[in-house]
């Protein structure tokens, strides 16, 4: 239990005291109310005695009396009514809160930090008031009237007269049957006559003489002269008196309820001041009784015999606003405003005097006669006190002539029954504390009574046997607590009385938590809990709570529990404040526990219960906190919770309509996840027109690909400014999220959009419905062109002209789901832009589901969705920038950047591009070359100018060269859409070649070391506002198959320079998947023979195997080879060596066809000429028209290839570094065996597509060493001799032929050459290959041969008979002049020099 200001030696003695009947004549009680009190309120606050009394016990000795108190008050006829009872009790506890800013105690139990009132200030109060509107019963005698007080006024008529009569109504009132109410303790009531003069009005002279007729006449122990008022009311009140009296009257007791003609305090029922509110459990039991205004029936009056219990703790929520009626009438009222300190010792004095010489030697003698006449009636010669407890013990039934009325409660018994003697006894001497004597009393009577089976009588006499067995002085015996169960048990079980069974639990409780049995108080105070009333169980339950955590090790837990046990009983009893409070201090422990759902209930309850307080905020806080909390309710009951929420935050934000707008605490907000993106929505793909892709929210954010736009950014960055990257260059961003880097402010551009994309997520069950959805900015408009004289106006939200906001009129998240909205700002002017949050009104979907019986409002909204209430709030966008790593500080401590993503910087406007892409394919062969167009718009108001395009693979695409002015413009112009340049051909001249040149200047490519940044040829290279311009682009298919994304990148600039953004850029990835088409191998050898126009040996043959490897699901495809074109800077193809009838080359699927073509070196001047980038075009064809291949786009995409080709090479150096002239050997003898020609290939599929295949002669590898093959070829050697010789073997036997071998340095340096004419093996499978022949003449040369020096050797070979020679035995070796090693030609790729020889 709560610490209590009394303790329990303090508490019972104040709790029983002697009664003191007051009857006054209507003259004394006018006076007495001229300060708004009655007599017995007058009296009160001076009823404790301040000094100690002494009186004689029976056997003489004398007894000490401490701290006595009287009660007085008027008399009641009828007893209190217990509906009437239990509405005072329920005002006196919600009167009874804790005070403001108390300081709580804090206690530490386990890991538990709690706050809880110390005192309970509610439960005195209860318990006080309960004690004394217990109505007197017949069992008991405590609360009886001992004496009686007869006032009168001195200024009245016959004032002795008025004593009289006075008199006689007591006399009439104790003895008539008529009043069975109130009950007196003995017949014969003192009566004590009080004469009372108003000092400030009445004749003094008049009253002492009065008071002197009475003392005549009723002897002067028996009278008493009060004066009182010695000042007017009305008189300005220079001093200051106390008013001791509020304290009483606030308590409300039973005594001052009663109601007088002309008093303001006629209390009524209020029958319908609280009628909207509905009784919790369905019992409506208002006090509907009116209460009469007369004295002699009491407002609290009841009819017996229709509560045979005389219980008065039925279920006890009246919903009263009686407190507050009482307070009305208490407040503005001075109590005593006609008394002065004076008056205040007079009165004090008067209570001495009438306790001392009244009322305690009454009691006095009324112990002694009943000890008397117990002893005398059981005819013992010594007094009760020191008699033995056997003389007690055989007290027989009283004889059948008593009334033998045997009910729940045993029998009763009349008012002279020696047993009640006992009781009466033993009741005088617990009131003038005497608890020894006291306690042998209740035990005597308590088995006297238990003999009879009077079970009423004797839990009575136990109760009170218990108690002063404790109250004892020296505590002779222990608290002999199961007389108390007995008793509460008897009370409660038998006599169905609860009233007197929670007085013994009230009063053993508090005994138990004085000898810290708290365990025991506990269960006690538990086991009077029950349905009959709610405010009793709660103020239990609550004082259990306390028990449980006031123990040696607290139970945290327990007292929780019983703490939300109480709330919930306080909030059946009405009390919702002292409910509010159970829960909360409950709270404290569930908390953070885990334990959610017990958190939701609680969070709930003290929403409602706040609710119903008008503690708007609190309840908004508690209800809060059941949504945002991971809840693990049901969907139904999240669903109560919401409209509950909704409810209660509509009911605040009507409080202040003005104010600001609320935060909501649903749907949650990923703050970090919040992108921004600036622009216009991508327009769709119309027809054959494709936007380009550019960037968007849909897109996923990609590390490697924004790595590679960047790097495609800076590239053509560092191109528009001479190779070098500015150093405040920053890459364009249109698209913020967590990835970007968000350090600076980000720049938007006036008139165009700005996206935010905010993701939601409901954690509920239960769908939301957010409404008229938008963005909450400020807006700072500023002029960035350097004047800043103009002064700085700060705008707030919602002006349209500067800032437009879009609004989302309903936008729905299903239950546990995240969702994300994207809303848009539209500026129209420049400045600093702040976007701060999001506002919407948040309500859910009406269901046809009602939750706890909540049906739902009928929706008032028009929409998809019919919402069932809705509350308009805010949520911020706060984003915490990322941790901070850089210095040793900001590793060593936790820090963040700034993250200024929600805080654009609006700029002056900008040209905007679109592009479009028409037939742009999706599909393409491998090497297949498409015609399409791209179209450049200019959707802004400013003209742009400098568009380039950046790919990563410039091969890809090509815009024509600067000679394309002979390709149509649009696509509708061309007739045949043909993708070449062509020219009809004569059919003669299809097996030579037809040679055209030209220089990689003229496509554009040379431009700087950045093949990839390719400018747009725009008409006069600006595009104006709204302008568009359609040019025609070639695309050719990659040679590898599968999927291939290509990023162009289009870069503007405006043509007016802005300060803030120097450059736009827009993206564009195309996906293109290529399917196998040909497969190509090209190998050249060296020709033998010698006879080109020169003689100079520069020929060879060219070997072409083409193989159809497409494998199309569609069909067969079938593909034409039409044209086979070189390009090369030293080669040109000459012929087509194998043509076959068939004109067109016809290759089904999975075909080879095998082409073989000549060769021959270019002519010098050719080459020459403008300079060596000069490349030679030779086409040689098989269709009926010539495809000029060295115009655009074939000759444009050969110069795609080589440069990419070229950077591949660069972007892989050598790593090898070996000795400087072995280097530069390995270079010279690699030269002569490279071919540098590259072969084109033109092939068409039936139907109309143009195709193109480029093919490199395979080079052998580049090695450190050069490899046998590479130095093999250093000479080139040929035979010359006649094809068949004819000589007459009959007249000369041997035969001689003359042969010339042709020796040709291929490479630029000096060779050393051996030629070696001994036959190589002798094994006769060699024999009769060459057939055997013979070398005349040196069987070995040694030449040296100067740089690409031809050299002719005379050799003789001698036959001696007729046959098929080979001559090719020659061997020659040869090496460099500087180096040491010697290889041997390589002749096995010549063809074997056969000679016939004939006899003649």
């Amino acid at each position: 239990m709560a610490q209590c200001v009394q303790s329990v030696q303090e508490l019972i003695p104040d709790s029983f005291v002697p009664c003191v009947a007051a009857l006054c004549s209507d003259e004394a009680e006018r006076l007495t109310r001229r300060n708004h009190l009655s007599f017995a309120e007058l009296l009160k606050p001076f009823s404790r005695l301040t000094s100690e009394v002494h009186m004689r016990d029976p056997n003489n000795q004398l007894h000490i009396i401490k701290n006595l108190k009287i009660a007085v008050s008027n008399i009641i006829t009828q007893p209190p009514q217990p509906g009437a009872i239990r509405k005072l009790l329920n005002d006196v506890v919600s009167a009874s809160q804790p005070a403001e800013g108390l300081v709580a105690n804090v206690i530490t139990a386990g890991d538990y930090d709690l706050n809880i009132s110390a005192t309970t200030p509610w439960f005195e109060s209860y318990r006080e008031t309960f004690l004394q509107s217990m109505p007197a019963s017949d069992h008991e005698f405590l609360n009886h009237y001992l004496a009686c007080m007869l006032v009168a006024s001195s200024s009245e008529a016959e004032p002795v007269e008025q004593f009289s009569k006075l008199s006689q109504e007591q006399h009439r009132i104790q003895h008539n049957s008529d009043y069975s109410y109130p009950k007196w303790f003995i017949p014969n009531t003192l009566k004590y006559y009080v004469l009372l003069h108003d000092v400030s009005a009445g004749d003094e002279q008049r009253a002492d003489s009065v008071y002197e007729e009475m003392k005549q006449k009723y002897g002067t122990q028996c009278c008493y002269l009060l004066k009182i008022n010695s000042r007017t009311s009305n008189r300005a009140s220079d001093e200051q008196i106390p008013d001791p009296w509020s304290q009483y009257l606030q308590k409300n007791s039973i005594q001052n309820q009663e109601s007088y003609e002309d008093g303001p305090y006629a209390i009524t029922a209020n029958k319908n001041s609280d009628s909207n509110l509905f009784s919790l459990d369905g019992l409506d039991n208002e006090v509907k009784d009116g209460l009469p205004n007369n004295f002699r029936t009491h407002s609290l009056q009841l009819d017996q015999s229709s509560d045979p219990s005389n219980s008065f703790d039925g279920p006890d929520h009246v919903k009263s606003s009686s407190s507050h009626e009482t307070k009305k009438t208490n407040t503005g009222i001075i109590h005593g405003a006609c008394l002065t300190l004076t008056d205040h010792d007079r009165i004090r004095q008067f209570i001495q005097e009438f306790t001392f010489r009244g009322l305690l030697p009454h009691i006095e003698k009324t112990i002694r006669q009943l000890n008397d006449q117990l002893i005398s009636r059981k005819g013992l010669s010594r007094s009760l006190f020191s008699a033995t407890k056997k003389w007690f013990s055989g007290s027989k039934v009283p004889e059948k002539s008593i009334n033998e009325l045997k009910n729940t409660s045993g029998l009763l018994y009349p008012p002279e029954a020696p047993e009640l003697q006992i009781r009466k006894m033993a009741d005088l001497c617990f009131l003038v504390q005497h608890y020894d004597l006291a306690y042998s009393c209740y035990h005597t009577a308590k088995k006297d009574f238990l003999n009879d089976q009077a079970m009423l009588y004797a839990a009575g006499a136990l109760e009170m046997a218990a108690v002063s067995a404790f109250l004892q002085p020296g505590a002779p015996r222990p608290y002999p607590a199961h007389y108390m169960d007995t008793a509460i048990q008897t009370y409660r079980d038998i006599c169905k009385n609860m009233v007197l069974a929670e007085r013994c639990v009230l009063l053993s409780a508090e005994i138990l938590k004085s000898q810290s049995k708290y365990s025991e108080a506990a269960a006690l105070l538990i086991r009077l809990t029950s349905e009959d009333s709610d405010l009793r169980s709660a103020l239990l339950l609550e004082q259990a709570a306390h028990c449980f955590i006031n123990m040696k090790s607290p139970m945290v837990r327990k007292y929780a529990f019983h703490m939300i046990l109480a709330g919930h009983r306080f909030s059946k009893a009405g009390q919702k404040k002292h409910a509010l409070r159970c829960y909360c201090q409950a709270m404290q422990v569930y908390k953070g526990k885990g334990w959610s759902l017990a958190e939701d209930h609680i969070n709930f309850t003290i929403g409602r219960q706040s609710y119903t307080l008008r503690q708007l905020d609190n309840a908004v806080s508690a209800f809060r906190h059941i949504l945002i909390n991971e809840s693990k309710q049901s969907a139904p009951q999240q669903g109560a919770f919401l409209r509950e929420y909704l409810y209660v935050y509509k009911n605040v934000s009507q409080l202040s309509p003005d104010g600001p707008l609320p935060q909501l605490p649903l749907p949650y907000i990923n703050s970090s996840a919040t992108r921004l993106f600036f622009g216009h929505d991508r327009r769709p793909a119309d027809g054959e027109k494709q936007a380009a892709t550019h960037i968007s929210l849909d897109q996923e954010y990609d590390s490697e690909s924004s790595q590679q736009w960047r790097e495609l950014e800076e590239q053509v960055v560092a191109v528009v400014n001479k190779g070098v990257i500015p150093s405040n260059f920053h890459p364009i961003q249109y698209c913020l999220n967590s990835y970007s880097d968000n350090s600076r402010f980000p720049l938007a551009v006036v008139e165009e959009p700005i996206t935010v994309e905010v993701a939601f997520r409901n954690p509920l069950k239960v769908p939301l419905l957010l409404t008229d959805l938008s963005l909450l900015w400020k807006f700072q408009p500023k002029d960035f062109s350097g004047m800043d004289n103009e002064e700085v106006k700060e705008l707030v939200t919602g002006e349209p002209k500067m800032i437009g906001t879009e609004v989302v009129s309903e936008f729905l998240i299903n239950s546990e789901e995240s969702k994300v909205a994207r809303l848009k700002l539209f500026p129209h002017h420049i400045g600093e832009l702040h976007i701060l949050g999001v506002v919407y009104n948040l309500g859910t979907i009406q269901g046809s589901v009602t939750v706890d019986g909540i049906g739902a409002l009928p929706g008032c909204h028009t929409g998809k969705y019919s919402s069932s209430m809705s509350v308009r709030g805010r949520q911020d966008l706060e984003i915490q920038g990322p941790r901070l790593n850089n210095t040793k500080e900001e590793k060593t401590s936790i820090k963040y950047g700034p993250d200024r993503r929600l805080d654009p910087i609006i700029t002056e406007e900008m040209p905007l591009l679109e592009v479009f892409f028409i037939h742009f394919p999706t599909g393409l062969l491998c090497g297949e070359i498409r015609k399409a167009y791209v179209e450049f718009v200019n959707v802004s108001k400013c003209p742009l100018t400098g568009l380039k395009v950046v790919s990563k693979r410039p091969e890809f695409f090509t815009f024509g060269g600067n000679t394309a002015v002979l390709t149509p413009l649009s696509p509708s112009a061309s007739e045949n859409c043909s993708a070449y340049k062509t020219v009809v051909t004569e059919s003669t001249s299809m097996c030579t070649a037809l040679i055209s040149s030209a220089s990689s200047l003229d496509f554009g490519i040379g431009i700087g070391s950045q093949p990839e940044v390719i400018p747009v040829p725009l008409p006069d290279t600006v595009l104006l506002p709204g302008a568009s311009v359609q040019l025609p682009m070639w695309l050719r298919g990659p040679d590898e198959e599968g999927v291939h994304e290509i990023n162009f990148l289009f870069y503007y600039e405006s043509v007016k320079k802005q300060p803030k953004i120097r450059h736009r850029i827009l993206r564009h990835t195309a996906v293109i998947c290529t399917s196998r088409s040909l497969n190509v191998r090209a190998t050249v050898c060296r020709s033998n023979s010698l006879e080109d126009e020169e003689g100079r040996g520069g020929n060879m043959l060219v070997f072409v195997d083409v193989e159809n490897i497409n494998t199309s699901e569609a069909g067969v495809k079938e593909f034409h080879i039409v044209q086979v074109s070189s390009s090369s800077k030293h080669w040109k193809l000459q012929k087509s060596v194998n043509l076959s009838e068939n004109k067109d080359a016809k290759l089904a699927s999975r075909e080879k066809g095998k082409f073989c073509f000549k060769a021959v070196r270019c002519k010098e001047k050719e080459a020459v000429t403008q300079s060596s980038e000069k490349y030679t075009f030779a086409d040689i064809i098989f269709g009926n028209e010539q495809i000029v291949s060295s115009a655009s786009p074939c000759a444009d995409f050969f110069h795609r290839s080589l440069s990419s080709e070229l950077k591949k090479s660069r972007a892989q150096p050598s790593v090898h570094k070996v000795k400087q002239s072995l280097e530069d050997a390995v270079r010279v003898i690699q030269k002569c065996s490279e071919v540098d020609l590259n072969i084109v290939i033109l092939w068409k599929e039936p139907p109309e597509m143009e195709l193109l295949k480029f093919v490199r002669p395979e080079n052998t590898t580049v090695s450190s060493r050069p490899s046998v093959e590479q130095l093999s070829s250093l000479i080139k050697t040929s035979l010359h001799y006649p094809e068949s010789f004819n000589h007459p073997f009959h007249q000369k036997s041997l035969c001689f032929v003359p042969v010339t071998l042709l020796l040709s340095n291929c490479s630029k340096a000096d060779v050393d050459v051996i030629v070696d004419l001994r036959h190589k093996t002798t094994s006769p499978e060699a024999l009769e290959i060459h057939g055997s022949f013979t070398w005349l003449g040196q069987t070995q040369y040694k030449l040296q041969l100067k740089s690409q020096e031809i050299h002719s050797l005379q050799l003789k070979a001698c036959f001696v008979h007729t046959g098929v020679y080979n001559l090719g035995t020659p061997r020659v070796f040869a090496k460099l002049s500087d180096q040491v090693t010697v290889f041997e030609t390589n002749q096995q790729n010549s063809m074997p020099a056969l000679i016939i020889i004939n006899n003649v």
